[in-house]
């Protein structure tokens, strides 16, 4: 089928269906920007890719056209007998009814060894942050390109000195280089979002910092933004006033700058001069 408004429409009358808001569903219906997204994730005869939310299909069947194999994760039960009729004949995708939030990809990836392991897809938008932080944990995927609100995407990618700069941007900048690779307008999907959509493709790193205080760091800097680091790091780390200021003088961090000045590696040297070197 072509997956575009009329396509849709046709299918949700078909199947009963209606999109919901609680799940943060909306149809992509676009079948072009379908194929794009597909291209992003570098799918090919070698990969495996994971899909959350296949929704009806659209981006799983472009998918299935590149990759080796593709394992697409629904956590809606309405949309099963849909996705069976629309992935029809589609031998390399194995649709299954599980709640992304609770997958265990670092196996998933493990079991499918010789291929390259991939994630792309839709996320809903009202657990974009979670899901992120439960796909990128385990380091499985070389590559996630991933649909999300606009205004996520550009405070996932932005830079230091930035107003999107945040706690967030530097969990995901620690595992992954960030860019943002296609902007999507709400008119593409069925029904519209509020919000406009960007294409985020993020490739693996080694982790660039495995201190343990890293993000513990990161997130006492920007638990207020508007404190200084000498005022912030105490109150977030529970830690003197004095060592504060030891840990910032050595590592030559004027103590009344604030969190979204500094770089991710600046972070590194201060959980570091915080907590110690970590240990073997």
């Amino acid at each position: 089928m072509t997956f575009d408004k009329q396509g849709i429409s046709e299918l949700t009358k078909r199947f009963g269906l209606r999109a919901h808001k609680s799940l943060g569903q909306h149809f992509l219906a676009a079948p072009g920007v379908a194929g794009e997204i597909a291209e992003l994730s570098g799918a090919d005869d070698r990969s495996f890719v994971v899909e959350i939310g296949p929704g009806l299909g659209a981006l799983t069947t472009e998918l299935a056209k590149r990759a080796a194999k593709v394992a697409a994760l629904e956590a809606d039960a309405r949309l099963l007998p849909v996705l069976a009729y629309t992935l029809d004949g589609l031998g390399n995708v194995e649709v299954m009814k599980m709640d992304a939030l609770k997958a265990d990809f670092g196996a998933m990836a493990a079991a499918n060894t010789g291929l390259k392991p991939l994630l792309c897809a839709n996320l809903p938008y009202n657990i974009t942050t979670p899901l992120l932080t439960a796909i990128l944990t385990p380091g499985c995927f070389e590559r996630v390109t991933v649909m999300v609100q606009r205004e996520v995407a550009q405070r996932i990618a932005a830079r230091p000195g930035t107003a999107a700069y945040g706690a967030f941007t530097l969990f995901v900048q620690n595992r992954a280089d960030a860019r943002i690779a296609l902007d999507v307008p709400a008119s593409a999907f069925v029904p519209p979002p509020k919000v406009e959509s960007s294409v985020l493709v993020l490739e693996r790193v080694p982790l660039r910092c495995g201190h343990p205080l890293f993000e513990a760091t990161v997130r006492a800097a920007f638990g207020q933004r508007r404190k200084q680091l000498i005022n912030a790091l105490p109150a977030g780390l529970s830690v003197s006033r004095e060592h504060a200021a030891r840990a910032l003088a050595s590592c030559g961090i004027d103590p009344t700058a604030r969190g979204e000045t500094l770089a991710p590696e600046d972070f590194a040297r201060l959980a570091q001069a915080v907590g110690g070197p970590p240990r073997a």
